[in-house]
């Protein structure tokens, strides 16, 4: 006869396997167990110190628990999907280990709060480790500028070339969408910083509990007031996984360059051996996979914010046997971009930047036409007829075959009277970057300020 539940007193019946099967949880919030022990030791010392149960059941609890702890680290323990959840294994086990003294410890609590606490717990490391792992590709983004900070490469909009930059102004473009994903998760981790645990199912405990000890306890930085919202809200996990989407978007444009860049057609990157495949019947290929998979990853991050808010999207208050499918997400989340993170700095890290190529795009295309125009613009040409101008001088250079720099003076004067000799002083591509004055701009000065800056700020 199956043993029945610890919460089966009023069933005459125990549950059929495919429910059993169906329903359980234990494959994946197993994944918790640390949380869930270290949140049950704080509630047991809240008890004992509250007097609840006795100073000495509370020891023997808390013993038990820590037994149970290093059971489960040296594999002693296993979960098998017999358990229901991560709760009533521990549970179970720590009965089986101290007898009738192991079913006090639920007292005052409820899986309900017990769930929400774990999963907060969760993140507030997973949270840090994310910041990590951005400072970390920022890092590698500061190294590649400063190798790199008077290299010009070609700028573009829509993929068409259109301004001469710096390639580490380009790179640090990069580095402030990762600044700014850094500043989400801190915000998103102040949120996740509040204690559920007290609220028990949804309405309170009539047990004298100490809810700001147990708090303290796990180093919280405040309580969730409300007991109803303290169960049922998991909007702390869809902003964590709205910030990995907007992580993952932004390692994705990277990967996304990396993979053009790398191509002939570029050639202005090189990718290691390390971070590249090859084809099984192509034997000259040299495959950007770790980029393009970043890049397809981004797929799953994105299907994990989905899935949370679907499964929340209609809930009434207060707890849903549906908000057990919010770990699948949690974890996939977390796992993925904290991966995605360490492969593009590991990856960057195995790039070479191949300026030499870079700088002949530059030379060799239409990116100083801006520059003709602000020209006209400087000698009184209103930029609206600088601009036309221009163009028909683009067109002439693309109908021979030249470049703007070669086009002769007699023929450029042809298109205005204000063209002189001195306009080819405009078409050099870093006088033009040096010409640059407002402020985030491509200027070669304002660039090295710039590393600087973060360079102070990435070490504090």
């Amino acid at each position: 006869m199956k043993e029945k539940a610890l919460w089966g007193g009023r069933f005459q019946e125990a549950i059929a396997d495919v429910a059993q099967r169906f329903s359980s949880s234990i494959a994946l919030d197993s994944k918790l167990w640390r949380e869930d022990i270290r949140g049950s030791i704080a509630h047991a010392r809240m008890l004992g110190v509250t007097g609840i149960i006795s100073k000495d059941e509370s020891a023997q609890i808390i013993s038990g628990l820590e037994e149970i702890a290093r059971d489960i680290e040296s594999g002693a323990l296993k979960f098998d999907n017999s358990m229901e959840d991560i709760h009533l294994a521990i549970e179970t086990w720590l009965t089986q280990k101290i007898g009738v003294t192991g079913g006090k410890l639920h007292t005052g609590r409820s899986r309900n709060d017990q769930v929400a606490l774990d999963e907060r717990l969760y993140l507030k490391t997973a949270i840090p480790d994310l910041a990590a792992g951005i400072t970390h590709v920022m890092d590698v983004l500061l190294d590649l500028a400063e190798q790199h900070v008077d290299a010009v490469m070609p700028g573009y909009t829509h993929l068409q070339q259109a301004q001469p930059v710096l390639l580490s102004h380009h790179l640090m473009a990069h580095l402030e969408m990762l600044a700014r994903d850094r500043e989400r998760l801190d915000d998103c981790f102040g949120r996740t910083d509040r204690s559920p645990l007290g609220a028990a199912a949804f309405a309170g405990t009539s047990h004298p509990i100490d809810r700001q000890f147990v708090a303290d306890e796990l180093g919280f930085d405040a309580l969730v007031e409300n007991s109803i919202d303290a169960v049922s809200d998991r909007a702390y996990l869809i902003e964590l996984a709205s910030v990995c989407s907007i992580i993952m978007m932004h390692l994705s444009r990277m990967a996304e360059e990396l993979v053009i860049w790398s191509s002939k057609e570029f050639g202005f990157v090189t990718m290691s051996d390390r971070v590249t495949t090859g084809s099984s019947i192509m034997p000259q290929k040299k495959n950007p996979d770790m980029a393009e998979l970043i890049r397809g990853k981004v797929g799953r991050v994105y299907g994990a914010l989905v899935n949370l808010l679907t499964t929340m999207k209609a809930l009434p208050l207060a707890y849903n046997r549906d908000m057990q499918e919010d770990k699948q997400p949690m974890f996939d989340a977390v796992d993925t971009t904290r991966d995605s993170l360490e492969m593009m700095a590991f990856m960057l890290s195995e790039t070479q930047f191949n300026t030499d190529r870079m700088r002949e795009a530059v030379m060799g295309g239409e990116l100083m036409a801006t520059e003709i125009a602000d020209y006209l613009t400087r000698k009184g040409l209103p930029f609206r007829e600088a601009h036309h101008v221009t163009g028909k001088i683009v067109a002439h250079a693309n109908e021979h075959g030249i470049s703007l720099a070669s086009i002769p003076l007699a023929s450029l004067k042809s298109f205005s009277s204000l063209i002189e000799e001195d306009l080819y002083d405009f078409l050099d591509p870093m006088r033009s970057l040096r010409e640059k004055k407002s402020a985030g701009s491509t200027n070669p000065m304002m660039i090295r300020a710039a590393i600087a800056a973060w360079r102070g700020q990435q070490s504090n």
